[in-house]
């Protein structure tokens, strides 16, 4: 199981909705998570920024799902605005999603356009999990395999 620290170093400012560093270590899995955007499973571009920013809190969720995590298991998040002052509500949609006694390392900026110009927003995310436990190859597969290598012998 990896070990995961979240400090905010007394040197630096306190942060109001992140950690400044999280450090894994040990054995883990480190999975990453493409942009997501305001979008239904139908792919259009739902709303106001606040409903896509829930939107991509959702779809967030539902790719963590297809990994077994959750976002307590999120370590970073870069979040990408079409409009800065925005930040406020993004703030508020997002911390019943995030883990409060360990908010993930964070960088929100602004950008000039998305390539689907309806988004307001899109949040990409970091998350780190326990290793799984290796699978193993049935008995009867591996048998089958050799009996079928030309030049083998049976024992």
């Amino acid at each position: 199981m990896a070990d995961i620290r979240f400090i905010n170093p007394e040197t630096l400012a306190k942060p109001p909705s992140y950690t400044h560093v999280v450090e894994v270590t040990g054995p883990c899995r480190t999975v990453y998570i493409s942009g997501q955007l305001g979008t239904g499973r139908d792919g259009v571009v739902i709303g106001d920024f606040r409903a896509q920013a829930v939107q991509v809190f959702e779809n967030l969720k539902a790719a963590l799902a297809a990994v077994d995590a959750t976002f307590k298991h999120v370590v970073k998040i870069n979040s990408y605005l079409a409009d800065i002052d925005d930040m406020p509500i993004l703030r508020e949609v997002r911390a019943p999603y995030l883990n409060a006694a360990a908010l993930p390392a964070s960088t929100s900026i602004a950008v000039s356009a998305f390539a689907r110009p309806a988004a307001l927003l899109e949040i990409e995310a970091v998350a780190v999990l326990p290793l799984k436990p290796a699978r193993k190859k049935p008995a009867r597969r591996a048998a089958a395999r050799r009996a079928k290598t030309p030049g083998r012998k049976r024992r």
